[in-house]
């Protein structure tokens, strides 16, 4: 089993379904001895379906993230856990407070899940095609990290304006009436870097490191529950497919949580209006980070992040499992050419 290497496309001998299958069409892995042949449409496909399964995720998960982010910005108020958060957030602020951040959060996931998936699908399948199929497959775990790494920067860019203006508006509810209205404001106020960019670089800290566990221990978990189960993706139905997706996606989502959580408790420090004083982004990180301490960075607001984080990506991977399907989309795997499978 090799490669007809052309381009734009990857021709691999995988399945003989091409990318213009109907909408109902199960989606299938490969299987050796077809042709399978992954273009520009297919990473369309993948994109659509990683904006979509984040915004969905994320959307879906707001109040839980608007607690997490009360409790990380004022522990000594919020801290009686994450349903007692719940409970003094709807006391204080009314039900409606649960959502606030739903529009940045919804539109600025979409975004990230487009560049995230749709950059992953797209740098490990041009890995591959360089590599081999058999490189490819002793050297995955060094591709699902330098893929995720490069594909979560990329998403980075876009995210930020949108995370920092969410925050603003969960940390501040009566700072604007409206996304665009805090946007505007914020750029008056801060200009763009300042106000939009100050927390770039702890969500890269956060996101990429995050996002390369994420890929990473969910194909390894993926992996290692096919083989006990003695299948693999391709000799498996659409709904197990989908079953080792949400498994595997519970073990990487809590690995990557607590990994990526300290950089998660700055971020939301720092988007705080006069957190951390008024110099540099850099000395304002310090100031934070010697304000906090290590060990609260690491543990503030932690099972309630793993928790979210845990369910999150179960739920991002199987959705994206789901729209792949729906949209005719047969999913790459990495493929051990020696095996029978």
């Amino acid at each position: 089993m090799g490669f007809k290497n052309s381009s734009p496309a990857l021709n691999m001998p995988t399945t003989k379904h091409s990318f213009g299958l109907p909408a109902a069409a199960p989606a299938v892995a490969y299987s050796a001895g077809e042709t399978k042949t992954y273009g520009l449409d297919y990473f369309l496909k993948a994109a659509l379906a990683g904006g979509i399964c984040c915004s969905v995720t994320h959307g879906a998960l707001t109040p839980v993230d608007v607690v997490k982010t009360r409790m990380q910005l004022d522990p000594i108020t919020y801290n009686r856990g994450m349903l007692g958060g719940f409970s003094q957030v709807v006391k204080n602020e009314g039900a409606g407070a649960l959502l606030t951040g739903l529009g940045p959060t919804a539109f600025g996931y979409f975004i990230q899940g487009w560049f995230k998936f749709g950059g992953v699908e797209f740098f490990k399948i041009q890995a591959v095609k360089a590599l081999g199929e058999e490189a490819g497959w002793n050297n995955r775990n060094a591709i699902y990290l330098g893929s995720s790494a490069a594909a979560e920067t990329i998403a980075d860019i876009f995210l930020c304006p949108l995370e920092a203006t969410r925050i603003r508006l969960v940390s501040n509810p009566t700072y604007a009436s409206s996304t665009m209205a805090a946007m505007s404001k914020m750029a008056a106020e801060e200009g763009i870097i300042g106000g939009f960019y100050s927390g770039f670089g702890p969500i890269l800290f956060k996101q990429v490191p995050y996002t390369m566990a994420k890929f990473a221990v969910q194909g390894i978990a993926a992996e290692q529950i096919y083989t006990s189960m003695g299948t693999s993706p391709a000799a498996s139905t659409p709904s197990t497919n989908i079953s080792v997706s949400l498994l595997s996606g519970v073990i990487a989502g809590v690995s990557a949580a607590i990994i990526s959580h300290p950089a998660d408790t700055l971020l939301s420090k720092v988007n705080k209006a006069g957190a951390g004083g008024s110099g540099s982004i850099a000395s304002r990180l310090y100031n934070i980070a010697a304000e906090t301490g290590f060990v609260k960075l690491c543990t503030t607001g932690l099972g309630a992040r793993c928790v979210m984080i845990g369910t999150l990506t179960a739920g991002q991977f199987g959705i994206f499992d789901i729209v792949m399907n729906a949209v005719g989309a047969s999913k790459f795997h990495f493929h051990d050419p020696k095996s029978s499978h």
